[in-house]
């Protein structure tokens, strides 16, 4: 077992603990994706049969290269016997089988997101609803949120706290849109992301033999990121493992950053408690990143209270600094990142792809852009349009999915009239009226049209859509996906429409088209894409692209600098990183500092941002920004202050810069850091200037504030309103407090309490 020779003490540790359960804590750039095909790879030859192992992750991107190490272990034939992916496409995988039981078809269409915002915009429409006021991807959010809880929509009416938070804010009838997309998603015969979650859970918890079945089959059961599971995950996990209690969890609770999706760091943090004999391994080597840089990491992550306990080390070399650059506008901080670029690129010769601009929201890729254009610098932005969400790819894919399921009436809707074949608008409508009023599909309307009695130009056309889609079905049983599509491009005539269109953007959509048809072809010649169960005909097809993730959908360019938000480049690195727009409000953002859980999973966000960096690391901020389009003042963000002195390199003089970013340095003062000796920076204030908020404190409609108005703020403390000005919607107020000086502040999102008159003798 040479691999272990290539392991540190602790890896080797948590790779040869066999059975029961076991927590690897793994820090960044510790080695985990290592550990985790090392330990597949140990279990294998101790003579666990692969196809008992189950090793679940976040992205295909993970598992593909998990499957490739152990094939390089281990040879393909063992390798391939593993249930390894996604818990997505693992579930997608199970439920085929079982799908009967739920009343699904195997063949069942997975929607993504887009798909399911368009289903809950028409069942918006037919409610007669106002989609301004009930957004599609608002609801959407609130049913994904409801499932991820395993919260179905029965239950959904019934919890009164569900029909109080609706009523509340103005919507009572997100419980009854809930019900609506259920039943339409289920008559059309598909399941949305959501759904391979909690359908996997019903089917578990419903047919206690599935239950057996798949706790017997996975004996050994290992989950990357746990740190980022839902309670849905959770639950099924804790079903699965139960009978063996073999689970190896490996994460981080330090970067634990989804909550949004409905992550829950509590998962990890409990993880002790629900097993009682659980083995606890620590990864605290770093082979990523400079001590400098692990230094700064590991003094402001210091800062959260809820946290497992770990301190991040390195052997690597002491590295450069940490350069904090303060700019005047969110211009000039474009124009620094380009320039040092350009310069790196010049002395050091870096590659663009060594460089990576890091910020909290999409909204700042602009300015970046523009600097990096001006200097023929090549970019590349993260989580722009995917491929597959490309008008013409998604119409292709549109047959295809029809082929395989006709129930699917999204996709259905998609196509039947593109390219034009004399199928309008009004006999659509007509036909979905039949199928609501005769509780069938739109499918089986449109397959015995004239026995409706539709009265319409467009029957003819109709029946030969049908014989269309049949005559392609009958291929399924025959043929691989590349040989289907080829001909469901050609009979839909979709291939020529795009291929007539000679306009710039015709041919590029017509490549676009012919780049699937080459992915497809690529799959099907692809041996042993799923392991002992590889399929090469067209569901299995649809079902990989549609459970692809943002990063697995990435194609790797050739020398570009990458532009992404902090969530989008986590479980990446670089060796040069500019974690840009540090300023109070936006890092972190004003949305999500209401809590200590809130602010805590902000700062793991800026841990993650450090950690991010190989060799060297640039923290910048403008002290002027456009915000809701008004230039206001910023304060550097307060994690600035969490900085350790010793490892932060003072800015130089650089044009960049105005007075105020000299002064900032110049005015610190020093205190002590929560988890070590190391001296750290407070910000422009002495450490006794420390606001505590009233113990009542309760802020007040920024409405009713007025000039001459004491106030309190939860961290400046009390001070006068000089000014109000802007509009009513975004007044931006001048206040001189008695700690901080005087500052600009947006009333809206301020925070303010007014003192009232009295309250003043006592303060």
């Amino acid at each position: 077992m040479h691999f272990l020779d290539e392991l540190n003490e602790r890896q080797r540790e948590a790779v040869q603990h066999i059975d029961g359960p076991l927590m690897v804590i793994a820090g960044a750039g510790s080695g985990k994706t290592k550990v985790l095909t090392a330990r597949i790879a140990y279990l294998i030859e101790q003579g666990v049969d692969p196809f008992h192992i189950l090793a679940l992750t976040f992205t295909n991107k993970a598992a593909n290269e998990m499957k490739a190490r152990i094939e390089r272990m281990l040879g393909s034939t063992e390798a391939r016997n593993l249930y390894i992916g996604t818990f997505h496409s693992v579930f997608a995988r199970l439920l085929r089988a079982d799908a009967h039981r739920l009343g699904y078809p195997s063949n069942f269409t997975i929607y993504d997101t887009d798909d399911s915002k368009n289903v809950l915009k028409k069942i918006i429409a037919e409610l007669k609803l106002d989609d301004k006021h009930y957004r599609p991807g608002m609801v959407y959010n609130r049913i994904s949120n409801a499932k991820n809880s395993l919260i179905g929509w029965e239950e959904y009416q019934q919890y009164p706290e569900f029909i109080q938070e609706d009523t509340r804010a103005g919507r009572p009838m997100i419980g009854k849109i809930f019900e609506w997309y259920a039943k339409r998603c289920f008559q059309n015969g598909a399941m949305d992301f959501d759904d391979l979650l909690y359908q996997m859970y019903v089917l578990l918890t419903r047919f206690p033999d599935a239950l057996h079945k798949y706790q017997h089959k996975f004996q050994y059961i290992l989950i990357d990121e746990y740190q980022d599971t839902n309670p849905a995950q959770y639950a099924i996990i804790k079903l699965l493992g139960a009978v063996h209690e073999n689970i190896c969890v490996v994460g981080d609770d330090a970067q634990s950053i989804y909550s949004f999706r409905g992550a829950t760091i509590q998962n990890i943090l409990q993880f002790e408690k629900d097993y009682e004999d659980v083995k606890v391994v620590k990864l605290e080597q770093n082979y990523r990143s400079t001590r400098s840089i692990l230094s700064v990491a590991n003094e402001v992550i210091a800062y959260n209270k809820r946290q497992l306990p770990k301190v991040l080390w390195t052997q690597n070399d002491e590295g450069e600094k940490i350069k904090l650059i303060s700019l005047l506008s969110e211009h000039d901080e474009a124009r620094f990142v380009a320039d040092t670029i350009a310069e790196q690129k010049l002395r050091n010769h870096y590659a663009n792809k060594d460089f990576a601009v890091l910020y909290r929201t999409n909204s700042q890729s602009r300015s970046f852009e523009e600097h990096l254009r001006r200097l023929n610098i090549p970019y590349k932005i993260y989580g722009g349009i995917s491929f597959y969400q490309r008008k013409e790819i998604k119409d292709f894919l549109a047959y295809l999915r029809v082929i395989v399921n006709p129930k699917d009436e999204e996709s259905l809707l998609r196509i039947i009239n593109y390219p034009a074949r004399g199928i309008g608008e009004q006999t659509l409508q007509k036909c979905l009226l039949v199928a609501r009023e005769q509780g069938i599909s739109l499918w089986e309307v449109l397959e015995n049209i004239r026995k409706y009695d539709l009265r319409s130009a467009a029957v003819n056309q109709i029946e030969d859509f049908v014989v269309m889609i049949k005559n392609l079905q009958l291929l399924l049983s025959k043929e691989n996906a590349y040989t289907v599509a080829v001909q469901a491009g050609k009979a839909s005539g979709l291939v020529k429409e795009l291929y007539n269109d000679q306009s710039v953007e015709g041919i590029a959509r017509y490549e676009n088209v012919q780049e699937l048809l080459n992915a497809i072809k690529e799959f099907t010649e692809t041996p042993d894409s799923e392991g002992e169960l590889a399929d090469k005909d067209l569901g299995s097809y649809l079902q990989q692209i549609t459970l692809l993730t943002d990063a697995d959908d990435e194609k790797e360019e050739s020398d570009t600098v990458k532009l992404m938000t902090i969530h989008a480049a986590k479980g990446l690195e670089f060796p040069c990183v500019f974690v840009v727009g540090l300023e109070e409000g936006l890092f972190p953002n004003a949305m999500s500092i209401n809590t200590r859980d809130e602010l805590e999973e902000e700062r793991r966000l800026f841990y993650v941002a450090v950690t991010r960096a190989k060799e060297k690391l640039w923290l910048t901020y403008a002290m002027n920004r456009y915000r809701f389009g008004n230039f206001v003042q910023n304060d550097p963000s307060r994690f600035i202050s969490e900085l350790p002195s010793d490892y932060v390199e003072k800015p130089l003089g650089r044009d960049y810069r105005t007075n105020h970013g000299s002064s900032f340095w110049q005015h610190q003062t020093q205190r002590k850091s929560p988890s070590s000796g190391n001296l750290s920076f407070s910000q422009h204030k002495p450490a006794t200037a420390v606001h505590t908020p009233s113990p009542d404190f309760k802020p007040d409609d920024f409405r009713l504030m007025k000039e001459g108005m004491k106030v309190e703020h939860q961290k400046f403390g009390y001070g006068m309103i000089l000014s109000i000005d802007g509009n009513a919607s975004n007044p931006i107020a001048t206040i001189r407090f008695e700690l901080s000086g005087e500052k600009k502040i947006m009333l809206n999102y301020a925070r303010l309490r007014i003192v009232r008159t009295d309250e003043t003798d006592t303060q």
